[in-house]
């Protein structure tokens, strides 16, 4: 349980960034001069190397000890906090952002990994991962009103400082009680994977965000011809290598392949969901960042309220009934700000906030839990690093399309036509929602579970044996 709780201090710190970063984004764009794209960029610049790098930094953890790589992770995520809070201009504080993320890529996915390997009743991990996405809400819940008391007291720029003593505590605490271990079996660096994915996921978030300022150019459509080029190649290069850098036979699983698409539904909702609340509570009802980030407070404490809950469920009944709740409630949260108005009732948004709260909180454990069950304990890095990637994606994925979508229907009266100009966003959000809806229920029956167990049984023959290990568990 120790251990289990130096773990939680690192998707504290990745969790908390992401609400605290978006209550700021007004007083961002106002110092710094930021357009919407502008601020997209701070969001996805940091989302894009953290989803590209996420399997690498797993993998890299199976090789070289979990432990040294979670608190390499910590030391880079602590000084790019650290330098973001004294960032002289936008594109700085974009560049320590991907510096953030580099050391991000390396605390969630390593701590899962840390995690399975010291839970090994199926039962007790459930559990586990329940507590783990408990405080996925405390963080969330956290971000905002802590983010809006920094930033109305000492200013934007102190809600990146606030990571730094953090990371030290948990750098300490790893050190003194975290185990060193290794994965059985040490997979190969794939570069050429590597770059491939970091290109794919690079130009498809350039393409989305600067579309609606380079409209139907030429820019964007070789932009998004090198994005396909790109996935097609890695898809080529990974079903070809020994150790890929993403095992695809994974993805014949089916619960895994709809653990990772709900991943990246859900996580796309929710980023979105945020951003939109957040420039519409400041920009359109004129609160300030303190009150919009209390007005978020309970979305946020429903995600922490019910996903203990929805661990234990997983742990008692397995993963549909959460995941079909979690679809629902998030459908029912996001379909009624279809029809957002400058002057809707704040009873009628919060009731919205509360319901869709409660759906993210729901679906993460049971997210996890699908991702990792099944796999063979040596694949757990692996597994828990295209889980986390899954979730990155779509993060990036919701601010980077709502955001263009939202610019390119406000125009230049982004202030004075906001509301209106969110309406086809929210129907994307919606249409996330009933994503997870639909495959829950596709992914979680009979045959899946057989798909599963057959997959289970192709890792463990592809397995060497012992004596063909390139390194052995210390």
């Amino acid at each position: 349980m120790l251990i289990l709780a130096i773990c939680c201090l690192s998707l504290l710190l990745v969790g908390m960034d992401v609400t605290i970063v978006n209550v700021a984004l007004p007083a961002i764009r106002t110092d710094l001069h930021a357009s919407v794209s502008g601020l997209q960029w701070i969001i996805d610049a940091y989302t894009v190397v953290l989803a590209s790098l996420l399997i690498l930094s797993g993998s890299t953890a199976d090789r070289l000890g979990r432990r040294r790589t979670f608190q390499l992770g910590l030391v880079l995520f602590s000084v790019g906090s650290l330098l973001c809070g004294v960032a002289p201009g936008l594109g700085w504080l974009v560049a320590f952002r991907m510096l953030q993320a580099v050391g991000g890529s390396m605390l969630n996915p390593v701590a899962m990994s840390i995690i399975t390997n010291v839970f090994l009743d199926p039962r007790e991990r459930a559990r586990a991962i329940g507590v783990w996405a408990g405080v996925v809400g405390i963080s969330l819940g956290l971000g905002p009103v802590l983010g809006g008391v920094l930033v109305e007291g000492i200013g934007w720029r102190s809600i990146f400082w606030v990571n730094v003593p953090i990371g030290i505590a948990a750098f300490v605490l790893a050190a003194l009680f975290v185990p060193e271990s290794k994965a059985e079996r040490a997979r190969r660096i794939d570069p050429l994977g590597q770059v491939l994915v970091i290109v794919v996921l690079l130009s498809l978030t350039y393409a989305i965000i600067e579309a609606p300022r380079a409209g139907g150019s030429g820019e964007i459509w070789a932009i998004g011809a090198l994005c396909v080029v790109a996935f097609v190649a890695f898809l080529v290069h990974e079903s070809r290598r020994t150790d890929p850098l993403i095992e695809l036979t994974f993805f014949r699983s089916v619960p895994f392949s709809g653990a990772t698409l709900m991943a990246i539904s859900a996580f796309g909702a929710f980023s979105a969901f945020l951003f939109l609340n957040t420039l519409y509570l400041q920009d359109v009802r004129g609160l300030s960042a303190l009150h919009a980030g209390l007005f978020l407070l309970p979305m946020a404490a429903m995600t922490v309220l019910l996903a203990p809950l929805s661990g234990r469920l997983v742990g008692n009944r397995g993963p549909r009934l959460p995941l079909l709740i979690a679809g629902a409630a998030l459908l029912v949260g996001a379909l009624p700000l279809t029809a957002l108005t400058d002057h809707v009732g704040y009873g009628w948004l919060l009731g919205c906030n509360l319901v869709f709260g409660a759906g993210f909180g729901m679906v993460n454990a049971p997210i996890t839990n699908t991702a990792v069950s099944g796999m063979p304990r040596s694949q757990a890095g692996v597994a828990a690093a295209v889980a986390s990637t899954s979730r990155q994606v779509g993060a990036t994925l919701g601010v980077a399309i709502v955001g263009a979508v939202v610019s390119h229907g406000a125009g230049a009266g982004i202030r004075t036509q906001f509301s209106a100009a969110t309406h086809p966003g929210w129907w994307i959000v919606v249409g996330y929602a009933a994503a997870v809806l639909l495959l829950a229920w596709l992914s979680t029956g009979r045959w899946a579970a057989r798909s599963a167990g057959t997959v289970a049984h192709l890792l463990d023959e592809q397995a060497p044996r012992p004596d063909e290990s390139a390194m052995v568990t210390r």
